[in-house]
């Protein structure tokens, strides 16, 4: 038969989100929540995979996923080609959107807010810990660039590898992280009969405050 997108649904039962249960600082809150996916998510669900929107100069969304490399008090870490697509707009617009959804709790986060550039030592050190294909990677793409075939990628690879043969390889100037520093959060949990918990955390004046929103 052919698959019917219109009577695919799922009812989610496995727990609410009451307000008691809320932690007044939303990133210690998504700490919480990303352990507990990192315990319950399995294979081949990665718990800290994202969708990152942007937006271009000409007002267009884009999105992609990506993997939160970080958390601290100051925002949430990703890497990437500073000349790639998401890294132009992100210099163009430093405002952008993360979004992550674990099934297996049946919960999401959505967090918006400023993006800023990477501390280079912070970038550097993420960058000497990557296995060595990803390294000469970082080197090898035009990530967002055209290219001829498959084979001229390899090609590129294996000239970046003959470069770095049995030298160090250093993190390419137009390689780094971004933090993500978070004005608005919110934790849904779903709930029966599509009567979805949603609390909304909003940055006002230096502090956070939360409020609940209708499903």
């Amino acid at each position: 038969m052919p698959l019917s997108l219109a009577e695919m649904r799922r009812n989610y039962t496995l727990q609410g989100l009451q307000d008691e249960q809320a932690l007044d600082d939303p990133l210690a809150m998504f700490g919480q929540w990303l352990q507990q996916a990192r315990d319950t998510e399995q294979p081949p669900v990665e718990a800290n995979s994202m969708m990152l929107a942007t937006v271009d100069s000409a007002g267009r969304p884009h999105c992609r996923v990506l993997l939160l490399k970080g958390l601290s008090d100051a925002g949430l870490i990703f890497f990437g080609n500073y000349h790639s697509d998401k890294g132009q707009q992100l210099t163009a617009n430093p405002h952008a959107a993360m979004t992550f959804f674990w099934p297996a709790m049946e919960r999401q986060v959505r967090i918006e807010g400023q993006v800023v550039p990477l501390d280079p030592a912070l970038s550097d050190a993420y960058f000497d810990s990557r296995p060595l294909a990803s390294r000469l990677g970082a080197w090898a793409s035009p990530q967002s660039r055209m290219l001829a075939s498959r084979a001229s990628l390899e090609s590129m690879l294996e000239q970046t590898a003959q470069r770095f043969l049995d030298q160090p390889i250093p993190r390419p100037e137009h390689w780094g992280g971004w933090c993500l520093q978070p004005e608005r959060v919110e934790f849904w949990q779903g709930r029966a009969d599509r009567l979805h918990d949603r609390l909304d955390y909003r940055l006002l004046n230096g502090g956070w405050c939360r409020s609940r929103l209708a499903p």
